[in-house]
């Protein structure tokens, strides 16, 4: 279907932004800013988005989207729940190194950016960010409950704390290894997360080795 030049010029915008709001976030990427980087006038951008509240969601909406591609496209070519655990935990790893957004993961970014704060955009986006986190611990879940029932996780598992759990434990990396400028919080974490999803298996099996 082919789009309209008014679609695409909205798109353009969309993808100029979502970088800059990951990077510096709601309040740090100014109006200048984005006029900057798309190349528009103030009257251009709102021509296609009401507000920039309203364009910070749909870069949000676009950031989630390239970074839940990401991490999906590592692992969805794998088979086999200790596997594909391992390859969730060392995709969120590797968003320390190379996001598919700059900036790093716009989950973790927008959660501690809207995290006190009550006004109607952080609300918002913070609906949105709980709205992300909540797929990705579902995503997880679901790998350990398909699992559990092929046999080859143990049944007792209990998949959603378990998968709130690697969740929590990788985004928590990540934040460590962002803080400090060090990948190898987020490394650990998901050589640690790979050991735990072998641990749940019901038998012994063969497991890829780990970096």
């Amino acid at each position: 279907m082919t789009r309209t030049k008014g679609e695409r010029t909205r798109e353009r915008i969309i993808e100029a932004a979502a970088p800059l709001f990951n990077q510096r976030g709601f309040v740090g990427a100014s109006m200048a800013d984005l006029m900057a980087a798309t190349g528009l006038e103030k009257g251009g951008i709102y021509r296609h988005f009401k507000s920039k509240d309203d364009l910070a969601l749909a870069a949000f909406d676009y950031s989630l989207t390239l970074h839940r591609a990401k991490i999906r496209g590592q692992v969805e070519c794998h088979t086999g729940a200790v596997n594909r655990l391992t390859f969730l935990a060392e995709a969120m790893a590797g968003v320390a190194g190379t996001p598919a957004v700059p900036g790093g993961c716009p989950l973790l970014n927008t959660a501690v950016e809207t995290d006190a704060a009550d006004t109607e955009s952080y609300v918002a986006l913070r609906k949105r960010t709980r709205a992300g986190m909540r797929n990705l611990i579902r995503y997880a879940q679901g790998i350990i409950e398909a699992g559990a029932e092929s046999g080859e996780l143990r049944a007792d598992v209990d998949a959603a704390t378990e998968a709130a759990m690697i969740v929590a434990t990788m985004e928590g990396a990540m934040m460590l290894s962002r803080l400090y400028d060090d990948r190898s919080y987020a490394k650990n974490a998901a050589k640690r997360v790979a050991a735990h999803a072998a641990q749940l298996a019901r038998r012994t099996s063969p497991s890829r080795k780990q970096k």
